[in-house]
């Protein structure tokens, strides 16, 4: 994300500039900004990735009962350890080793604050003078944003699109050197959609041994797929590479707002350990507050009694979402599709700006769709790719059917006639 935004303008009030640091919010909180509030016609919310809202991405009871048992039991609500609950933490760590072929004990995790903190506690502890991380373009942006915080460079490697956005390893090979210190991998994708193989995930990890490089892989939306492709840990491989994962409650269990994700060490050989990386964990947790002590408590109940039709449940309806994305705006002329989402809740398309009139980019997109459809999608410059697009497929179906009818309108008006 090296090109600097250009200036947004809504109506006739020129908003401030805005910068590759802005969160997925700000970018949002400013395309609705320009929307009437005095029209009736209902805003589709296709920009950020929190189905909560939604009716059909509803909270199990389970979950609700557990923090209600816990909040009544008046036994939390005292400060929890460093590193969280010892009962949570363990049971996160049973979790997860249900895809290993290794157990991890509770001393390999630790419980935080959402994966926000978790990506801001390992870019703290990989701070130092001159480091450089690898990130992949597209991408999250709270990555770069915490890098240039701690004044870590930051280097891309591209995600191919005409490729089912596997990682450009050949491009990995170029970019490391005796600085860089670890590589983020996110699987399943945000913002793509994909999902890695096996066979890639391996490849990856061979990359990162012969270079000497940690792999940072989130897995927030781990689980989360519903097309061919499987979803397979980094963990697994962390016989060839020291694997550090996070993850989050978020997405799986639709409980963004419970802010509540996880630091999981995959370390065979000690090398973390040897490094202090893991020691340098424990003392960022030290100085920072992590996630409120009842609803680490209600974890246990939530990750091992949660039945598995819910999540199949949430499978069907993102399934069907996303090849409702798929199949309305492959035929638009517009906007190229290179791949059908087979995880998370996005789908990235290109802009064909050549086929448009009177739009210059992905922003003054964004703009004028929501200023005159009401219909809010992200601007593909804030994950890294200028002039693509990502749209969130994860809201109800008669919302999205809404949605996608408008933008496909707002195409065909602005589509260049000859």
């Amino acid at each position: 994300m090296a090109e600097t935004l250009t200036t947004w303008h809504f109506g006739t009030k020129e908003e401030q500039r805005v910068s590759t640091t802005d969160t997925i919010k700000g970018v949002v909180a400013k395309l609705l900004k320009d929307i009437d509030v005095n029209d009736k016609r209902q805003v589709i919310p296709l920009g950020k990735g929190d189905p909560s809202d939604s009716p059909s991405f509803k909270v199990h009871p389970i979950a609700e009962d557990a923090v209600a048992e816990a909040l009544r039991s008046g036994e939390f609500n005292s400060y929890a350890p460093d590193g969280g609950i010892l009962s949570s933490r363990r049971s996160v760590a049973e979790y997860l080793s249900h895809s290993l072929p290794y157990e991890l004990s509770f001393e390999d995790v630790y419980l935080t604050a959402g994966t926000k903190q978790a990506i801001d506690i390992m870019m703290s502890v990989l701070a130092r003078p001159g480091a450089n991380i690898l990130l992949p373009r597209p991408g999250f942006p709270l990555y770069e944003s915490c890098c240039r915080l701690k004044n870590i460079e930051v280097r891309h490697f591209d995600l191919l699109p005409e490729k089912d956005w596997i990682v450009d390893l050949d491009g990995v090979n170029t970019l490391a050197d005796e600085n860089s210190v670890a590589m983020v991998i996110i699987n399943p994708g945000n913002p793509c959609g994909n999902v890695y193989t096996y066979e890639h995930l391996q490849k990856v990890a061979q990359t990162a041994r012969k270079l000497g490089l940690l792999v940072i892989s989130d897995e927030v939306y781990g689980k989360l797929v519903f097309g061919d492709t499987a979803f397979v840990p980094m963990g697994v491989f962390s016989s060839i590479v020291p694997v550090i994962t996070l993850g989050s409650i978020s997405k799986r269990w639709i409980l963004p707002g419970w802010r509540l994700g996880w630091i999981a060490i995959s370390d065979n050989d000690c090398i973390l350990k040897t490094f202090k990386i893991v020691d340098c964990i424990k003392c960022c947790l030290k100085i920072t507050s992590g996630p409120a002590t009842f609803i680490q408590a209600a974890i246990p109940q939530i990750l091992s009694k949660t039945p598995e039709d819910y999540f199949e449940n949430t499978l069907a309806i993102l399934r069907e979402a996303a090849n409702l994305c798929w199949y309305e705006l492959k035929d638009v002329a517009c906007i190229s599709c290179p791949y059908k989402p087979e995880g998370s809740m996005f789908i990235m398309v290109k802009l064909n700006l050549y086929l448009l009139d009177g739009i210059k980019d992905d922003i003054e997109f964004c703009v004028k769709l929501a200023r005159e459809e009401y219909v809010i999608i992200l601007p593909g410059i804030t994950v890294g790719l200028k002039n693509w697009l990502r749209i969130t497929f994860a809201i109800e179906l008669t919302s999205l059917k809404d949605g996608l009818s408008r933008i496909k309108a707002f195409c065909k008006r602005y589509t260049m006639k000859y």
